[in-house]
């Protein structure tokens, strides 16, 4: 039977709420009808600038051409054979163009998969294989998946923890140097000698991760210092060093891994969201002779690298490249970040700007105080822009981050637009 037809959101809405499981969140509620570049409509005819970018997921836009003339091109040739069983050869391409972008002066080797959370699952995986070791360390704000293993790696509770234990034993979790809220880079590493003096010896211990800027967390940069003498901590001890990319990676930071820009090399890179502009395939590259550790039938899955994917992430590469994308992802973000302070200047509650790249965030405060997170007003604040039209999310582990993740394709003057729009949402939610 066909499905009632409606063109109301609230309609939508109660019939969502009665056939989808309320664990699945929604931002807003709202429901979209198309979508182009960095914009949206909703089944009522609203257009909608799209800040948020299908978390992280559309550096290359709605329906980007190149990577939708991809994808139409490899559904003409087939759509599934399972690589473990018969390969193909964009698995391949995309395998040998993600081992070239990493960095690290060694041989790589690429495994691809289908989300994020595999991807991390699997660094893990392979990580434990070739250390033989089952300890893992990650850090305190920190967002690594929805499974039992990644659940266990991520640093915040609510909501994503909440009554979903036992997690997985043996893994540990630091603290992320924060100098907004007190954390040294020196109080961060203290942090992990401690652990491996009070919890795990090092001997047990197979990873440290964490992301080159925190995601959920909150948007916070780590400090090239701190992961040169992480990865320094690390070598002394035999244990490797994952950089879990999937939110940074991509070219979301201006270079297509935020690794690229840390003084040392990770052993591990855990990459997926944009790589595919919009179409589901995640990876793990790394080392060559680590990623090779685990033996035949060890790694894989039914839809993992699937030809479609392979297909929109050649293309996403291609975007990058003819479009100079990852120029545009520094000018963007230095064209979002002086749009910022200049809206800080006049909002006392934004008490930081910050951005690597286009993955930019304000912080809120109330009266500007750090030690005083202001939730409310940012929930506010996403609320009524989304009133006006734009799509925001927040983040951070009080709830009073607001994120940016607008495409990389999106003109300047749809930028101004977005930042008016915000302006007028503090003004209208003080």
């Amino acid at each position: 039977m066909q499905p009632n037809q409606t063109s109301s959101n609230a309609a939508l809405m109660v019939r969502r709420q009665a056939a989808v499981t309320r664990g699945v969140g929604q931002a807003h509620e709202i429901f979209v009808s198309r979508a182009k570049n960095a914009e949206l409509w909703d089944v009522e005819g609203r257009r909608y600038i799209d800040f948020a970018g299908g978390i992280a997921v559309l550096n290359t836009g709605h329906l980007h051409a190149g990577v939708m003339a991809a994808v139409k091109a490899q559904l003409e040739l087939y759509t599934h054979t399972c690589f473990q069983v018969v390969a193909y050869e964009p698995y391949v391409e995309l395998a040998e163009k993600l081992n070239a972008l990493a960095p690290g002066d060694f041989a790589k080797k690429t495994l691809l998969l289908t989300t994020g959370a595999e991807a991390v699952e699997n660094a893990v995986k392979v990580a434990r294989s070739y250390t033989r070791r089952p300890g893992i360390i990650a850090f305190t704000g920190g967002y690594h998946g929805r499974t039992n293993m990644t659940l266990g790696m991520t640093g915040k509770v609510a909501p994503y923890k909440l009554g979903f234990g036992p997690f997985p034993g043996e893994v540990f979790h630091a603290e992320y140097p924060n100098a907004l809220h007190g954390v040294s880079i020196d109080q961060a590493l203290h942090s992990v000698e401690q652990i491996l003096k009070n919890d795990v010896e090092p001997e047990r211990v197979a990873a440290f991760i964490i992301e080159p800027v925190q995601g959920e967390g909150g948007f916070y940069i780590a400090p090239p210092e701190f992961i040169s003498r992480l990865k320094a901590l690390a070598d002394r001890h035999g244990i490797l060093l994952i950089a879990d990319e999937v939110q940074t990676g991509a070219g979301r930071t201006g270079t297509w891994y935020a690794s690229e820009q840390w003084p040392v090399a990770p052993d591990l890179i855990a990459i997926a969201k944009s790589m595919a502009g919009g179409f589901p395939i995640s990876g793990l590259v790394g080392r060559a002779e680590v990623m090779d550790a685990p033996g035949p039938g060890g790694l894989g899955g039914t839809y993992a690298g699937s030809p479609i994917g392979c297909a929109a992430a050649l293309a996403v590469l291609k975007a990058f490249e003819a479009e100079k994308l990852l120029d545009r992802s520094n000018t963007m973000g230095n064209y979002l970040v002086r749009g910022l302070l200049a809206l800080a200047e006049k909002e006392p509650a934004i008490g930081d700007v910050r951005g690597l790249g286009a993955m930019v965030a304000i912080e809120l405060f109330e009266n500007g105080d750090p030690a005083r997170p202001d939730a409310a007003l940012t929930k506010r604040v996403v609320s009524e822009a989304a009133r006006r039209g734009l799509i925001l999310l927040s983040c951070g582990t009080y709830g009073n981050v607001i994120r940016i993740l607008v495409p990389l394709t999106a003109p300047d003057t749809l930028l101004d637009e977005g930042l008016k729009i915000l302006a007028d949402s503090f003004a209208a939610s003080r």
